[in-house]
């Protein structure tokens, strides 16, 4: 901390026990030496904060990167997956066939009006009964 020689320590050590006195010189010397003690803890609790502010700052620092980088790829994602999206529902959409069905037209296939895909699929509303059918049921 203090750039003093031996031969300076020395110099002050016989000026001290001149000016105080043998008596009171171990006491001062130990209430100087609490002094520096506290000193020193003071300077190093000030250089432990300021280094763990500056770790702090770095941190900060490497977190908004981590987190932009991580925007940007969020971002990245989201386009392609809309693109891709937007492909396959245009893929979708070409491959669909159109379907138009005009009132009073015959089908082709089956000489009667035309259905539409989903009245097609629907099962048939009346069921043919046969003359078995009508007979009294089975008894259990």
């Amino acid at each position: 901390m203090f750039d003093i020689s031996f031969l300076e320590m020395l110099i002050i050590s016989i000026v001290a026990l001149i000016v105080i006195g043998p008596e009171r010189l171990p006491r001062v010397a130990r209430t100087v030496g609490h002094l520096l003690g506290r000193a020193r803890r003071y300077v190093d609790n000030v250089k432990n904060d300021i280094r763990h502010e500056i770790e702090l700052d770095e941190l900060k620092r490497l977190k908004e990167s981590v987190h932009e980088t991580t925007r940007s790829i969020e971002q990245s994602v989201r386009k392609e997956f809309d693109e891709l999206r937007a492909d396959v529902d245009m893929n979708t959409a070409e491959n669909r066939p159109s379907l138009t069905v005009t009132e009073g037209t015959e089908n082709k296939h089956t000489g009667g009006p035309s259905q539409s895909v989903s009245d097609s699929l629907r099962p048939s509303a009346t069921l043919q009964q046969t003359p078995e059918s009508t007979k009294n049921p089975p008894k259990s």
